[in-house]
């Protein structure tokens, strides 16, 4: 059984975890953006497979659409924000040494979560 979690941004569903890596459907609804953050413990692959999103990755900040993809090492600042007016819809591997939702560190936040 698949496990979704809804956001203030959109909503994530955990499609595959185990313990060498893990996959989460994300869902970004128009005009939203997930925190700056980063992780000690991960890397993330993300593949846009819907809608238009504009990427932070470390330094850069490029805008990718479906079937563009982006490797997000472990550390660097990251962020997706939609900049469609449909829902944007990444797949998001996880690859590392831990995947809790606990290995987040915000630096900016539109829901005051830092």
């Amino acid at each position: 059984m698949n496990y979704i979690e809804e956001r203030q941004w959109g909503s994530f569903e955990i499609l595959i975890d185990n313990e060498n890596y893990k996959v989460k459907r994300l869902v970004v609804s128009p005009n939203h953006r997930i925190s700056l953050q980063s992780h000690k413990k991960r890397n993330e692959h993300w593949v846009v497979v819907s809608g238009n999103v504009k990427i932070i990755n470390g330094n850069s900040k490029k805008k990718y659409s479906v079937n563009e993809h982006i490797y997000i090492p472990q550390g660097n600042k990251h962020r997706i924000e939609n900049i469609g007016n449909n829902n944007a819809v990444i797949i998001e591997i996880q690859t590392g040494e831990y995947f809790g939702e606990d290995d987040i560190i915000r630096y900016e936040d539109d829901y005051n979560r830092v």
